[in-house]
């Protein structure tokens, strides 16, 4: 499938334990909107991202009764923000890890990034674009 017209990458999903816990997190923390939720025989999900940009992150919690792993697992979720360190105080705010302040990175043509972690301890690299 090296030519595949018409496809395109649409979302990502991450197992969550608290799944309303996680969409507030995300919406209101992080500004993103809900954009779907699922209510399948197995897991609900809620779909969150940024009006018309980019692919969407499927925040997904199992109902099965099934034992899952939702802590810190080897996830990093990317996020362009208008302003990482006003990002990182408010997941500092919500009482979550702070793994590294915003600062200039010239490997990223001079953006700033930051680091942080979500409820579940997924980390979220906050880039916020260098000023043209």
């Amino acid at each position: 499938m090296t030519n595949t017209p018409g496809a395109r990458f649409v979302a990502t999903g991450i197992g969550v334990s608290d799944l309303e816990r996680s969409a507030d997190f995300y919406t209101r923390v992080l500004g993103m909107t809900v954009q779907q939720t699922f209510k399948l025989d197995h897991m609900a999900e809620i779909m969150v991202g940024y009006e018309g940009k980019g692919a969407s992150l499927v925040l997904m919690h199992w109902t099965d009764g099934s034992a899952r792993n939702y802590r810190d697992n080897p996830i990093k979720i990317v996020l362009y923000v208008p302003d990482a360190a006003g990002a990182v105080e408010a997941i500092r705010a919500e009482g979550l890890e702070i793994v590294r302040e915003p600062a200039t990175s010239p490997g990223m043509g001079g953006a700033l990034i930051a680091f942080g972690k979500d409820p579940d301890g997924y980390l979220v690299e906050l880039i916020e674009r260098a000023a043209p």
